[in-house]
């Protein structure tokens, strides 16, 4: 018998911390572990006995890449347990900061943490020493999209303008009007961001994948809709409980998710783009034609693709809400609390995020409940790498671990998001 362990003690180029380990015996893989070993945070109990308007400025604090995701998801939670939903000027507000989000974590992603893997190069900072023009429009890229989340938002990090009903303040039109200038500037970058990204050399995998994303009828879903799947299943997002379970697996402190019961189906930019693609901008659907994707993408290593026309995408949709934008005669909406139950999703730069809380009777938070992406997509990632390394055992083991990194750095995974829950069973002898 012959056995084979491949560890990659501590993963690089991703947000958080984890780790990797595969065992194999006689040419098949045995057992397979993404390990995500950071502390559980427990915001869902921290989120407990709090005042039903906090949730928003709570939860942006579980991610530094994507606060606004947790911001948006959250208000939208709230929201619809007070009856309440925002519309108009400042749905559109809402969008933009989304956007500005989008922009900034994926660009974060595709130019510093993805790029050097096709490039040749250890990190960002090695790729910088030889392409320093690329990473100058990766980062001015990324700019772009910070000035655009501080506008609305308040700061580029951890937001704090954002509140249940809508915002403590509105800018005006012409605080706006710089931001849109870096804009223009920005989607002449995204779409050369796409044609280079184009051109990197994939390896040749595609995955039967289960994908799942919101819907909107009118819009590539980003802020709202209902859920959708690749198996033609749809249901609203109230309906979330009833069709994603989660359940624990002893080497990880996330959670694992299961659709219908099915585990390892797939939330992210491969998602939305393979169930929403018709609804992307003009520019942004031919760029993603030029670029060789077609109606959808089943290639992991090909996502980095879908990640720039997404860029693209954002800064368009962008400069037009800018362009037409009319102050809201309010900054948000009144409301009164309700003892009952809401349910939010947004679409993550990383995936479709949910928020269940439960309202009690004196407006504080009796229940509260976040899926975030990375916890979703681990175990099809697991999957992935499965199918990934068995074919390939014979290489060195070097090389495999080097593969393994790459491809779970395609996902982009947020690992610090997805630390939430652990069940502590201590054995006593």
């Amino acid at each position: 018998m012959t056995h084979k362990t491949i560890k990659v003690g501590s993963l690089s180029r991703v947000e958080g911390e984890g780790a990797l380990t595969v065992h194999a015996r006689d040419g098949r893989v045995t057992g397979m572990e993404l390990r995500i070993y950071e502390p559980p945070r427990f915001f869902e109990a921290l989120l407990r006995g709090r005042s039903h308007t906090e949730p928003p400025d709570i939860t942006a604090r579980i991610c530094g890449i994507c606060p606004v995701a947790y911001q948006m998801s959250a208000c939208q939670a709230v929201e619809a347990a007070c009856g309440i939903e925002v519309s108009g000027p400042l749905r559109d507000l809402r969008l933009l900061l989304y956007y500005g989000e989008w922009i900034e974590s994926h660009t974060l992603h595709i130019y510093l943490l993805h790029a050097p893997d096709f490039l040749g190069y250890e990190s960002g900072v090695a790729m910088a020493a030889d392409h320093r023009d690329l990473v100058e429009h990766g980062l001015a890229l990324k700019k772009a999209g910070n000035e655009l989340v501080a506008a609305i938002g308040g700061r580029p990090i951890h937001p704090v303008n954002v509140k249940v009903g809508g915002f403590y303040r509105v800018p005006t039109r012409a605080e706006l009007a710089p931001v849109a200038e870096r804009l223009r500037h920005a989607r002449d970058i995204a779409r050369e961001t796409v044609s280079w990204v184009a051109g990197f050399d994939f390896p040749d995998v595609d995955h039967d994948y289960t994908f799942l994303a919101l819907r909107h009828p009118d819009e590539y879903a980003i802020l709202s809709g209902s859920i959708a799947t690749s198996t033609g299943e749809a249901f609203a997002v109230e309906e979330w409980p009833a069709h994603v379970t989660e359940a624990q697996v002893p080497y990880s402190t996330a959670l694992h998710a299961r659709l219908d019961g099915e585990i390892g189906y797939l939330v992210g930019p491969m998602a939305r783009y393979s169930l929403n693609s018709a609804q992307l901008c003009e520019s942004a659907r031919q760029a993603a034609a030029d670029a060789g994707l077609g109606a959808d993408c089943r290639n992991p290593f090909r996502s980095i693709i879908v990640r720039a026309v997404e860029v693209l995408h954002a800064c368009e949709k962008a400069l037009r809400i800018i362009e037409s934008y009319t102050e809201p005669e309010t900054p948000a909406i009144p409301f009164e609390y309700r003892a009952t139950t809401g349910h939010g999703a947004s679409e993550a730069p990383r995936g479709t995020l949910y928020h269940r809380y439960r309202v009690d009777i004196d407006g504080s938070i009796a229940e509260a409940d976040i899926v975030p992406p990375t916890a979703q997509n681990q175990a099809r990632m697991e999957t992935d790498l499965l199918q990934l390394v068995e074919p390939r055992l014979h290489l060195p083991t070097d090389e495999l671990a080097a593969l393994c990194e790459r491809a779970i750095r395609n996902y982009d995974p947020c690992i610090s998001c997805s630390a939430h829950f652990l069940d502590l069973h201590v054995d006593a002898q």
